[in-house]
C-alpha cells in the first residue's frame, strides 16, 4: 500500500540560473508522477511575496506524491534534476497523511 510523502527542498544560494536550466527535466519527472496518478501537488516557494518573483527567484520546493515506501520516495527525490544541478542544498522526505480535502 502506497502513501503520500512530502518532499521539502531548500534551494542553494544563487541557484536561479541552475533552476531554470534544469526545469524542463524536473517538470518531466513531475508530469510522469501526475500521469501515473501519484502526484497530489508540486510547486516552488517564491523568495518574495509574488507568484512571479523574477530575479528574486525561489527558496525551495514542495512535492507531495505517492510512493510505496519512504526509501522509494527518498530515492526518487535524490534523482531529481534539481539535486543533480545543485539547485537544492537540502532535501527532506517525510510521510504525509492527507486529511483534507
Amino acid at each position: 500500500m502506497s502513501l503520500y510523502y512530502a518532499i521539502v527542498a531548500e534551494d542553494a544560494p544563487d541557484s536561479l540560473a541552475r533552476r531554470l536550466a534544469a526545469r524542463p527535466a524536473h517538470l518531466g519527472r513531475l508530469q510522469a508522477l501526475k500521469e501515473e496518478g501519484r502526484l497530489l501537488l508540486a510547486g516552488p516557494f517564491p523568495a518574495i511575496d509574488s507568484p512571479e518573483p523574477g530575479p528574486a527567484g525561489f527558496t525551495g520546493s514542495l512535492i507531495v506524491a505517492r510512493f510505496d515506501s519512504l526509501a522509494e520516495a527518498q530515492s526518487w527525490a535524490e534523482a531529481d534534476p534539481y539535486v543533480q544541478a545543485g539547485v537544492y542544498a537540502r532535501v527532506q522526505v517525510r510521510p504525509f497523511k492527507r486529511v483534507l480535502p
